[in-house]
Order: structure tokens, then C-alpha cells, then sequence
């Protein structure tokens, strides 16, 4: 009865898929460098965790199976910093 007045009166949302990236590498205690294998160069890593450049398909799949990140989190829409 607790847990559905909780879901009810103060649900809890979902990450973006950019900060379900970061609280995962902070769960696992990986660096952005450790991200290199999975999506590529040092700057492509860099501009995704900066919100400069957008998951795309492949990058969504890779991430989800090497951090057990859910396909829905990932493929969740978010912004870009325009800075």
C-alpha cells in the first residue's frame, strides 16, 4: 500500500540517457576513456557525455550490452547543449 501511494504522489522518473551513462560509469568506476572501445574515438565520447552529438543505433546497442543500460533508457529522446 506504501510503494503504490510512493509511485503515485512522487514517482520517480527516468534518467536522460546521457546521465544513465554517467550514474553507470560512476556504479562501475570507469573513466570516459573506458568508454573509447565502445563508441569510438576519444572525441566522439567526449561530445556524447557534453550533450555535443546524439546516441545514434549503434552506439545505443553497444552501450546497453557493455553497461547493462535498458534499450529504453538509451533510446530515450534529450538535448543537446547548444553552448
Amino acid at each position: 500500500m506504501i510503494e503504490d501511494y510512493e509511485n503515485k504522489h512522487f514517482p520517480i522518473e527516468a534518467p536522460d540517457p546521457i546521465d544513465a551513462i554517467k550514474i553507470r560509469m560512476e556504479d562501475l568506476e570507469l573513466q570516459q576513456k573506458d568508454l573509447i572501445p565502445i563508441l569510438g574515438q576519444k572525441s566522439r565520447v567526449s561530445e556524447v557525455l557534453n550533450r555535443k552529438r546524439k546516441l545514434n543505433l549503434d552506439m545505443v546497442r553497444k552501450l546497453s550490452q557493455a553497461l547493462n543500460i535498458p534499450l529504453e533508457t538509451l533510446a530515450q529522446d534529450y538535448s543537446l547543449d547548444p553552448t
